[in-house]
């Protein structure tokens, strides 16, 4: 591994040297001063005084040169439909997009919030956006309303986009009345609503005056050239709030020039992309997966996305191979989850397609077992990579990076820590450096390299207390994720060490649950823990106190309120939130002090050992779970 070992050296040793070379892959209108200023830990600026825009290097610079290739790919096996748009039509739609915007008074530095379905509409708003320097935040389609809202406080936009209706499984999922409930409820909605009709939810109402449509507005400025806002490389290009201990999210701030060369140096170095070679990437683009590489990491590289609305499975198993086939795509990147729900399908849906373009699969979003990765290389026969990653770092952490050397891969573990990264492990009750084989905190020293999260939106200070003051006696970056480290120096991820529960690779806090679950008028009390799922890698499970006992003193009561409790946090997060299974109990297990003890509801959940209890006020709550547990 001598190549991927002196690579990775010189990334931390000679920084300045190292990533001048890697900024040398995007275009620069005005050069940068100095590759780095840390004069302010934990704060890095990287590329001062640089002046670039990210849309420019996703859609401008290529189309002299390959502006009939295609660039976005997108297909949708909900509504039947495909349409690729060439990097000359993207630059026309981006275009037209970008007058729109600007026209509603959408200027620099303002942000505009996306709550979009998988569709190419969301894509050149988007990039619309970098176009004029605004900073767009896009909110995950299957969050609720009150969700919704938390963010458009936070975020404040001037605009906000959405469209009639998403589909999933052939139904509608109607977007526009969970937007208008969310202004509704919402201290500083913005003023203007666009939104992309569908046809798919006919019936949804339109405020005069607010709501405006896209279709009429995008013709009106067909044929519009607007021009980029050259940013300096550390203004905001993007907000992507993510889940965090506390019920309020995190916003996480992405710079602009840091976020263009690490993901331009990913594509080559981790994903092994030339220019004009294709990328399917099965995430969302309300998550950072979905931000970085099917949006900017792929458009700014040169190489065609495919963007899919659609299931895994429908219309049967093979449609993500039949995609893989029929636009010749190199790299896939999907999660351990959607893994799982394939192998469980007989594999002559694989088979029955020509993969023979296909050379990798990454996956990452959650830790992968190996019989999953092993079953995936196995039945596809290409190179499996884990890699492991977050919200706040944009890009991998840990990752074989086979553009700079094929190292040996290991089943299960996402391999070594990506140049950049200063990564070690770290016990979290002491701060000290923990040895071979030994279970730590993934932590990084920093700087964080370029790519990476620069401050919590509006928050210096929460950036701080959240990210680098939790590991005793030393300013580390955390990543609250629990490894070890083997003989060979390979990573393997084991889990999160906050109660933050990772479902199918999308966080979500505890502690969000419990509000939605007590937005229920009928809860008293609740806690909220992850429990091992064998598809999902983590399900909530919600244990709860009635205020009324006789309404939960039965199994018709019983379940009856649960479904309530359900539709509640559907209501109030979204049902990716909702939990699994919902107990009651009249009491929950805490120590003296009032702590809820967590961690040992978790393990008895889990069959496991919930640990030292000689804190706890009541040994009797803890009877309550497992007898609970015992009767499901």
């Amino acid at each position: 591994m001598k190549a991927y070992e002196q690579f990775h050296s010189r990334s931390l040793q000679d920084r300045d040297a190292f990533w001048r070379d890697e900024a040398r892959l995007i275009d620069w209108h005005a050069p940068f001063d100095a590759v780095l200023d840390y004069s302010r830990p934990p704060f890095a600026k990287w590329f001062v005084g640089g002046r670039t825009n990210l849309c420019h290097n996703a859609v401008d610079r290529h189309v002299p040169a390959r502006g009939e290739q295609p660039a976005l790919i997108y297909i949708s096996t909900e509504t039947n439909q495909s349409k690729t748009y060439s990097y000359a039509a993207l630059f026309d739609e981006v275009n037209a997009v970008a007058a729109l915007l600007k026209a509603q008074g959408v200027a620099r530095g303002d942000r505009v919030l996306i709550y979009m379905p998988m569709i190419a509409e969301a894509v050149f708003a988007m990039l619309a956006c970098t176009r004029l320097g605004a900073i767009h935040s896009v909110v995950f389609g299957g969050f609720a309303a009150a969700s919704l809202a938390t963010r458009i406080d936070d975020a404040r936009p001037r605009l906000l986009v959405t469209a009639d209706a998403g589909m999933r499984a052939h139904k509608a999922i109607p977007y526009k009345p969970l937007v208008d409930e969310a202004l509704r409820i919402a201290r500083h909605p913005p003023e203007k609503v666009i939104v992309v009709d569908r046809g798919i939810d006919r019936g949804f109402a339109r405020t005069a005056g607010r709501d405006l449509d896209y279709a009429e507005l995008r013709n009106a400025h067909d044929g519009a050239r607007v021009p980029c806002e050259w940013l300096e490389s550390s203004e905001p290009s993007y907000i992507l709030f993510t889940s965090g201990t506390t019920g309020q999210p995190k916003g996480v701030q992405r710079d602009t020039g840091g976020h263009a060369v690490a993901l331009a140096s990913s594509m080559r170095r981790i994903f092994c992309l030339e220019p004009g070679e294709t990328m399917f990437t099965t995430s969302d683009i309300g998550w950072v997966v979905g931000h970085s590489y099917i949006v900017y990491g792929p458009l700014i590289n040169g190489s065609p996305s495919v963007m899919y609305e659609g299931l895994p499975i429908q219309p049967d198993p093979g449609i993500w191979w039949k995609i893989v086939e029929e636009n010749r795509v190199k790299t896939m990147f999907s999660s351990p989850t959607a893994t799982r729900v394939l192998k469980k399908h007989d594999p002559a849906y694989i088979r029955k397609h020509d993969l023979g373009s296909l050379e990798y699969l990454f996956l990452a979003g959650e830790p992968l077992d190996e019989p999953t990765a092993r079953w995936a290389s196995d039945a596809l026969g290409v190179a499996i990579v884990d890699n492991y990653w977050q919200t706040e770092s944009g890009w991998p952490i840990l990752a074989a990076q086979l553009g700079v050397e094929d190292t040996p891969r290991k089943l299960g573990s996402p391999s070594f820590p990506v140049y950049g990264y200063d990564v070690t492990l770290v016990d979290a009750l002491t701060g000290r450096d923990v040895g071979t084989n030994e279970k730590g905190v993934i932590a990084i020293e920093p700087p964080l390299p370029p790519g990476c999260m620069t401050t919590v939106w509006g928050n210096d200070e929460r950036f701080v207390s959240t990210y680098f003051s939790t590991i005793p006696g030393r300013q580390l970056y955390s990543t609250f994720d629990w490894a070890t480290r083997d003989d060979d120096g390979y990573y393997f991820v084991l889990g999160r060490t906050d109660d933050v529960i990772n479902v199918a690779g999308h966080r979500i806090g505890t502690r969000e649950i419990e509000e939605a679950v007590q937005a229920h008028s009928g809860i008293a009390e609740v806690a909220v823990v992850g429990v091992r799922d064998e598809v999902k890698g983590q399900v909530p499970i919600a244990f709860a106190v009635a205020k009324d006992a006789s309404r939960v003193a039965d199994d018709a009561g019983r379940d009856a309120m649960a479904r309530e409790v359900q539709q509640t946090v559907d209501r109030e997060l979204g049902a990716i939130a909702r939990p699994a299974r919902v107990h009651f109990v009249t009491l929950l297990p805490k120590t003296r002090s009032g702590k809820l003890l967590r961690r040992s509801i978790q393990a008895l959940a889990e069959a496991r050992d919930p640990g030292d209890l000689t804190t706890i006020e009541d040994p009797a709550a803890l009877e309550q779970i497992r007898k609970a547990l015992a009767s499901t």
